[in-house]
């Protein structure tokens, strides 16, 4: 819904160009799509944050259920591994022969 604000918003900006600038045509049309692109940037850039934050609390669920997610070709579970939530990393636990070994949940799966 919003995004369909976003492009009313271009509508609307392009008629204030149109009646209340001395611009010509293409002056116009160039300073209309620069304010797509960045609508378009902004909207694709939501979309990549939304899915890399599903994947993380798909991943940061597993673990939690006790089961073993994959980092790096290394097996990651609540044995081996403890979870900081502030960094979203896991951290090998002392005593295990991952000690000091960090995996960031966005490159589990």
């Amino acid at each position: 819904m919003s995004y369909v604000l976003g492009l009313v918003a271009i509508g609307v900006f392009f008629l204030a160009l149109h009646y209340f600038t001395e611009l010509n045509h293409t002056q116009k049309g160039v300073v209309t799509a620069i304010v797509a692109v960045i609508i378009g940037g902004a909207y694709g850039y939501n979309r990549y944050s939304d899915a890399r934050q599903e994947r993380v609390m798909d991943v940061t669920l597993r673990y939690q259920q006790g089961k073993t997610v994959r980092c790096n070709g290394v097996d990651v579970n609540q044995k081996n591994f403890s979870y900081s939530v502030g960094t979203q990393t896991f951290i090998g636990r002392e005593g295990t022969e991952h000690y000091g070994r960090m995996y960031n949940a966005v490159k589990c799966h």
